[in-house]
Protein backbone atom coordinates (compact mmCIF):
# COMPACT_ATOMS: atom_id res chain seq x y z
CA UNK A 1 0.00 0.00 0.00
CA UNK A 2 2.74 2.35 0.70
CA UNK A 3 4.64 1.44 -2.51
CA UNK A 4 1.72 2.46 -4.27
CA UNK A 5 1.13 5.28 -2.82
CA UNK A 6 4.73 6.41 -3.38
CA UNK A 7 3.70 6.32 -6.80
CA UNK A 8 1.23 8.50 -7.01
CA UNK A 9 2.01 12.04 -8.59
CA UNK A 10 3.42 14.31 -6.22
CA UNK A 11 3.40 12.48 -3.01
CA UNK A 12 5.58 12.51 -0.21
CA UNK A 13 7.28 9.32 1.51
CA UNK A 14 5.57 11.21 4.90
CA UNK A 15 2.29 11.84 2.98
CA UNK A 16 2.43 8.30 2.44
CA UNK A 17 2.96 6.61 5.77
CA UNK A 18 0.56 8.91 7.01
CA UNK A 19 -2.18 8.28 4.44
CA UNK A 20 -1.56 3.97 5.06
CA UNK A 21 -1.19 4.32 8.61
CA UNK A 22 -4.25 6.04 8.79
CA UNK A 23 -6.07 3.15 7.05
CA UNK A 24 -4.12 0.59 9.31
CA UNK A 25 -4.61 2.55 12.16
CA UNK A 26 -0.70 2.57 12.96
CA UNK A 27 1.35 5.99 14.05
CA UNK A 28 4.00 6.57 10.26
CA UNK A 29 7.10 6.04 12.27
CA UNK A 30 5.80 2.37 12.98
CA UNK A 31 5.09 2.07 9.51
CA UNK A 32 8.46 3.78 8.41
CA UNK A 33 10.33 1.16 10.75
CA UNK A 34 8.74 -1.34 8.63
CA UNK A 35 9.62 -0.14 5.35
CA UNK A 36 13.27 0.53 6.33
CA UNK A 37 13.55 -3.51 7.75
CA UNK A 38 11.94 -4.39 4.12
CA UNK A 39 13.93 -2.67 2.17
CA UNK A 40 17.21 -3.91 3.92
CA UNK A 41 16.14 -7.06 3.69
CA UNK A 42 15.26 -7.21 -0.07
CA UNK A 43 18.71 -5.35 0.01
CA UNK A 44 17.32 -2.05 -1.65
CA UNK A 45 18.47 -0.16 1.36
CA UNK A 46 22.05 -0.46 2.89
CA UNK A 47 22.70 -0.79 6.73
CA UNK A 48 22.82 2.16 8.28
CA UNK A 49 25.90 3.39 9.68
CA UNK A 50 24.12 4.78 13.30
CA UNK A 51 23.15 0.71 13.83
CA UNK A 52 27.22 -0.05 13.45
CA UNK A 53 27.75 2.50 16.01
CA UNK A 54 24.80 1.03 18.54
CA UNK A 55 26.30 -2.04 18.43
CA UNK A 56 29.53 -0.64 19.39
CA UNK A 57 27.71 1.74 21.94
CA UNK A 58 26.47 -1.53 23.60
CA UNK A 59 29.43 -3.47 23.72
CA UNK A 60 30.88 0.05 25.27
CA UNK A 61 27.86 -0.08 27.92
CA UNK A 62 28.09 -3.20 28.58
CA UNK A 63 31.76 -2.76 29.80
CA UNK A 64 31.03 0.52 31.68
CA UNK A 65 27.89 -1.54 33.59
CA UNK A 66 30.34 -4.38 34.90
CA UNK A 67 32.97 -1.65 35.64
CA UNK A 68 30.12 0.37 38.03
CA UNK A 69 29.07 -2.78 39.55
CA UNK A 70 33.10 -3.92 40.39
CA UNK A 71 33.15 -0.53 41.96
CA UNK A 72 30.22 -0.46 43.49
CA UNK A 73 31.56 -4.06 45.39
CA UNK A 74 34.61 -2.52 46.20
CA UNK A 75 32.62 0.33 47.27
CA UNK A 76 30.79 -1.65 49.91
CA UNK A 77 33.84 -3.80 51.12
CA UNK A 78 36.06 -0.83 51.99
CA UNK A 79 32.46 1.05 53.66
CA UNK A 80 32.39 -2.29 55.54
CA UNK A 81 35.93 -2.35 56.40
CA UNK A 82 36.19 1.40 57.71
CA UNK A 83 32.75 0.43 60.06
CA UNK A 84 34.80 -2.34 61.41
CA UNK A 85 37.82 -0.59 62.10
CA UNK A 86 35.93 2.61 62.95
CA UNK A 87 34.48 -0.23 65.84
CA UNK A 88 37.72 -1.49 66.99
CA UNK A 89 38.95 2.23 67.68
CA UNK A 90 36.43 2.49 70.16
CA UNK A 91 36.78 -0.39 71.86
CA UNK A 92 40.22 0.70 71.79
CA UNK A 93 39.87 3.78 73.28
CA UNK A 94 37.30 2.24 76.04
CA UNK A 95 39.48 -0.05 77.33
Amino acid sequence: MYRDRLEEPGESMLGARKYVGALLDLKPATLRNWVEAAERADGTRPASASAACRAGDSEEVRALKRRVAELERANEILKTASAFFAAAELDRRLK
